[in-house]
């Protein structure tokens, strides 16, 4: 292997200097070639600061370059003393083989050990490798640090496509700080000798691969290509960042004025890279920071508008500038000036108090009409004449203090909750829908609005009131204020569900509601979406059931509908309408069962438990248990009597006829309301009777038999309902 080391000098000795550049008597020359030369380098010893920056200019035929003295082959491209770096070429290292495996390479050494205002820059600089199945480490020799990086390639590259090195072909790694010397070595990616040029297909030469230390500013992977052996050992730019004293801090330099190498007008920074320092203009200064004489001198900020912008009249100051508006307007001139005129600030006002006058008439006039399009839309002149309330827009507002986020009592799909406050101090629920939901506004709304209205139960929630001003109109019940069914199951220390009892009667009562809609109504209501959380009690504990959002009518030429989507909650939906889209009253039956199942265990239908290291569904592991005569172990009977668990037992049997994966085998709800109410034996005599009577006064058992025949009939003669009605709006 060959190995060719480059010593980069940077000082020389006083007494070594070849070919000087011309210099004029009395002055020193600033430029070699293209290269500025600044204080404090200089090209003759007197006019360099120190030994350390002079430089040597050199001419060879019509070629000039400036060099790093004292043998230096490395020509100096760049001297910046704004930022204080110098940029270099340097030869790139390389490993070539030839189609006969013969190998041709060269490493490198850079070294500044000798040369102390200068290290490599770790912000400018990168080692970068190109080539295919190629690696170059670099480090230095005290072995402080080590890195590298591969280049591969899977596929032919072009890097005309290509913006920055990404592994293929050309691969990347920084420097650390402070380094002043570098080892390069550059591999292929094996051991043994293989011809690179194998492995890039468009490569029709002698492939090569690429190591160098390069300034990643002006790198451009895209004007690169591939290297082949006869167009190795080019040379790349390199950037060293270089102090004007490099063994001394700002505050330790500035306390000796005569040393001090920073001029008037300028910043002093310690420099980052290692130890020493650098100067810097002040802000609102440029120039050389190093001369003493002629070095940072005040911007005229007023001579460069397209840099320092001013929109009045400028006055420079020393480092800065001032920019008055003209008389008669205001603000800052360096930004922008505006009229300030008293003529045209009250025509101002006057036009904008003609504008908000007018817009104002013109939005109460669209509002006013739009509130009675809506009306009569909603079908308010025949409502008006039912016993349901109407109110305002106005009304509802003021009553939710303007549907404020304190009086909110949930949000759903359909829309939001409040909770409000009415004249004669009523407490209602106003459901407010999204404007999503349009159903209720067109062809069948009055009529399912109007059957809404007529279902008058104890244990389902009451329709207060509507509005019809809005779009979509606002539904008003009556408020429930003990919270949900859910809520006391899972979420509060509930009193309530302590006793056996009181359970019972709450599965009885939803059971009730349930008999009333399927069996009492005309034309029969699906709820549709039976759970615990639209299960609500009021201050006596007593049932409510809500929220007929996803609820249907049921037309009297069919017994079930076809959904066109899927509704309902995980764990409470039916399975036989999850798999075939029929809405059936016994789909309701089914949820009903879940909610007993979540009432009786304190579980959540969808939840599972672990037996025997299997993890069982709640309500299926219910169901073995009450076909095993094992109740006990998904109820915690603790401290119920005998009497209760019987007929706890009784209920959980009735729970799981309704739970069966057939529809046509699970009861329906007036069965399972009768059944209920006889085992619930401890409830008030009263609550049942009125509630059996209310629901019987509708359907005997006869007829109810009768309607569950029929229906059963028709959902075999049809395949899909035309009519889907929504009872009420779904929050």
């Amino acid at each position: 292997m060959k190995v060719v080391q480059w010593l980069l000098p940077v000082a020389v000795a006083w007494w070594l200097r070849q070919g000087g550049a011309p210099t004029v008597a009395g002055e020193c020359a600033t430029k070699c070639g293209d290269v500025d030369v600044p204080y404090p380098f200089g090209l003759e010893l007197k006019c360099a600061r120190s030994q350390e920056f002079f430089l040597n200019c050199t001419t060879e035929g019509n070629h000039t370059q400036l060099l790093l003295a004292s043998g230096g082959n490395c020509p100096i491209r760049n001297i910046s003393v704004e930022d204080a770096t110098m940029v270099i070429s340097v030869p790139e290292v390389y490993i070539c083989y030839d189609p006969d495996g013969q190998v041709t390479e060269m490493s490198g050494t850079i070294n500044l050990t000798r040369y102390p205002p200068y290290r490599f820059s770790d912000t400018r600089n990168k080692l970068t490798v190109l080539g295919c199945n190629t690696y170059a480490l670099m480090s230095d020799p005290d072995g402080t640090f080590g890195t590298g990086c591969l280049s591969y390639c899977g596929y032919p590259i072009d890097f005309a496509n290509e913006t920055t090195c990404s592994g293929l072909g050309c691969c990347q790694t920084s420097i650390p700080k402070g380094l002043k010397m570098l080892d390069i070595f550059i591999e292929p990616l094996h051991d043994r000798i293989e011809p690179l040029y194998d492995r890039i297909e468009p490569l029709d030469e002698h492939a090569c691969g690429l190591a160098f230390v390069v300034d990643d500013r002006s790198f451009n992977i895209s004007n690169r290509k591939f290297p082949t052996l006869e167009e190795v050992g080019k040379s790349s730019d390199l950037v060293l960042d270089w102090m004007v004293e490099w063994d001394v801090t700002c505050g330790k330099a500035s306390s000796n004025k005569s040393g001090y190498a920073c001029g008037n007008n300028t910043d002093c920074n310690d420099f980052t890279n290692g130890p020493g320092y650098r100067c810097l203009c002040k802000p609102g200064y440029n120039g050389n920071p190093y001369n003493r004489s002629h070095g940072c001198q005040d911007i005229n900020e007023c001579k460069e508008p397209e840099v320092y912008p001013c929109h009045g009249k400028c006055r420079n100051k020393l480092g800065n500038y001032t920019c008055d508006c003209p008389f008669g307007m205001r603000g800052d001139g360096k930004v922008s000036c505006q009229i300030s005129h008293l003529a045209m600030l009250v025509a101002a006002v006057i036009v904008a108090f003609f504008f908000i006058t007018i817009s104002a008439l013109v939005f109460n006039t669209w509002r006013r009409r739009s509130k009675q399009r809506n009306f009569k839309r909603n079908g308010g002149e025949l409502l008006k004449h039912h016993r349901v309330q109407i109110f305002t827009e106005a009304e509802l507002a003021k009553a939710t203090n303007n549907y404020n986020d304190s009086n909110k009592l949930g949000e759903g799909g359909f829309g939001s909750v409040y909770r409000g406050r009415i004249v004669g101090e009523t407490m209602v629920a106003v459901k407010k829908p999204k404007d999503v939901h349009e159903s209720l506004v067109k062809g069948n709304f009055q009529h399912e609005l109007e059957i809404v209205m007529q279902i008058n139960h104890k244990n389902v929630v009451r329709l207060h009131g509507i509005c019809l001003e809005t779009r979509i109109p606002l539904l008003v019940y009556e408020y429930i204020s003990n919270g949900t069914l859910f809520q006391h199951i899972h979420q509060n220390a509930s009193n309530i569900l302590r006793s056996w009892k009181n359970r019972l009667r709450i599965a009885t009562e939803v059971a009730l509601a349930l008999a009333y809609m399927h069996s009492c109504a005309e034309p029969p209501i699906i709820h549709g979406d039976i759970k615990s959380v639209n299960i609500l009690l009021d201050q006596n504990h007593s049932v409510k059931v809500s929220d007929f959002g996803t609820s249907v009518l049921i037309s009297p030429e069919h017994g079930h509908i076809i959904a066109t989507e899927i509704r309902g909650t995980l764990g409470y939906i039916d399975p036989e309408y999850l798999t075939t889209g029929m809405l059936t009253i016994k789909s309701d039956v089914y949820s009903f069962g879940a909610v007993v199942v979540e009432l009786l265990t304190g579980k959540k239908p969808a939840s599972f438990i672990t037996k025997s290291g299997e993890s069982i569904n709640i309500i299926h592991y219910f169901i073995s248990s009450v076909k095993d005569k094992k109740l006990s172990n998904v109820i915690n009977f603790e401290a119920a009597s005998e009497d209760e668990m019987e007929r706890v037992g009784m209920a959980a049997e009735i729970t799981v006829k309704c739970l069966d994966q057939s529809g046509a085998k699970r009861p329906v709800m007036m069965e399972v309301a009768e059944q209920l109410a006889r085992i619930n034996q401890d409830l008030d005599s009263s609550i049942v009777e009125e509630n059996i009577e209310e629901t019987e006064s509708e359907v005997d058992e006869e007829s109810l038999y009768s309607h569950a025949t029929s229906t059963t009939a028709m959902m075999s003669q049809h395949g899909r309902s035309d009519s889907f009605y929504l009872t009420s709006s779904s929050i």
